[in-house]
């Protein structure tokens, strides 16, 4: 028994895959110019990263270099952390925002 091929279904999912493959440009090109700015809890270290993870500054504020080493090191992780936290967040609402008006397949 031969399978009957539905071509509107094929056509369909052709143009589903290339909308995917547009939206995932317009993601990868917005989160090419994006960065996030993020300082640690004592406010002495600023942290910017861009949307691939990459830290583009580090900004330590004088004011932190006469703290111990261990005060220091403090500060700058936890600044990291936090910037990578932030990435990781704004990803996703980028994603989310990009893919808004998306359906899933099998949704009406």
């Amino acid at each position: 028994m031969a399978r009957e091929i539905d071509e509107m279904f094929i056509e369909e999912a052709i143009d589903r895959y290339q909308r995917i493959d547009e939206r995932n440009a317009e993601f990868d090109k917005a989160a090419a110019t994006m960065e996030v700015t993020v300082r640690s809890p004592d406010g002495l270290v600023t942290v910017v990263v861009n949307f691939d993870g990459d830290i583009r500054d580090v900004d330590i504020d004088e004011r932190l270099l006469a703290e111990s080493g261990p005060d220091v090191s403090r500060s700058v992780r936890l600044a990291v952390a936090a910037a990578a936290d932030a990435v990781r967040w704004a990803r996703a609402k980028l994603r989310t925002e990009t893919f808004a008006d998306y359906d899933p397949v099998g949704r009406p």
